[in-house]
């Protein structure tokens, strides 16, 4: 049963990457947003760790901190990042990301609506629930991202 899980769990995965990387690549030629792959996905990164510092992007992605600054004033210079400073100190910068990066940003989400809409018309009511129910258990307690509170120690 583990072994058809895990391979089950990774087709998933695999297909839903291969998606993303069509639809970052189609977006990138179609509206010329002049984002190379890197920069697409270190915006990703940005948006999941939810107002990172550039410490804490650096860090996440396991760069040097001037390899990070790098990127980050590139995704600035193209207008998809800012720096907002911190709280009272002011000497830290939280990167924020733009409206233009959000009116670009869900690029999956139409095929994620027409995958939900499958599973709901294949699977019961109960079934979808308890897979619902699952995924969140899945996102949240076995996956956290590193340094949250609930991250375990793998």
């Amino acid at each position: 049963m583990g072994d058809s899980l895990g391979a089950g769990f990774r087709q998933v995965y695999e297909r839903l990457k291969l998606e993303f990387y069509r639809e970052v690549y189609c977006a990138s030629h179609e509206v010329d947003s002049g984002l190379s792959a890197v920069e697409a996905f270190s915006l990703e990164v940005i948006d999941q760790l939810g107002k990172p510092t550039i410490g804490q992007f650096a860090e996440f992605l396991n760069i040097s901190r001037s390899n990070a600054t790098y990127k980050v004033a590139g995704l600035a210079r193209l207008g998809y990042v800012r720096k907002e400073r911190s709280g009272p100190d002011r000497r830290e910068y939280y990167l924020v990301l733009t409206d233009k990066y959000r009116e670009n940003a869900a690029l999956l989400d139409d095929y994620v609506a027409a995958l939900v809409e499958r599973i709901q018309r294949r699977f019961s009511a109960g079934e979808t629930e308890e897979f619902a129910r699952m995924l969140s258990v899945i996102s949240t307690e076995l996956m956290p991202l590193p340094g949250s509170a609930t991250a375990p120690g793998l």
